[in-house]
């Protein structure tokens, strides 16, 4: 698989800035991805040294929009420890 691919896109929310200070990272992933094929993703894609990747299958939720429903697309979450001597990634660019 190509890095990314493997690597779909950044998780943004309040609880992913907050561990982002402790040089932890979120990423959504491919759903078929393992930890081994996550590490040698982000070490390519952003030059960084990996110490810990864990995972978690977020399952599907019901959903409704007025009469309909549906549900919400089941996806996986990668959080990505880096070493202690590896700078930041930046995901937002210099601002």
């Amino acid at each position: 698989m190509d890095p990314r691919d493997v690597i779909r896109r950044p998780v943004i929310t309040e609880r992913a800035t907050e561990l982002m200070e402790s040089n932890k990272y979120v990423f959504e992933v491919d759903r078929r991805a393992n930890k081994t094929e996550i590490r040698q993703a982000i070490e390519k894609i952003f030059g960084v040294s990996v110490l810990k990747v864990n995972t978690v299958r977020v399952p599907r939720k019901p959903k409704r929009v007025g009469r309909s429903s549906g549900y919400t697309s089941e996806r996986k979450k990668a959080i990505v420890t880096l070493t202690a001597d590896s700078k930041a990634i930046e995901l937002f660019g210099e601002a």
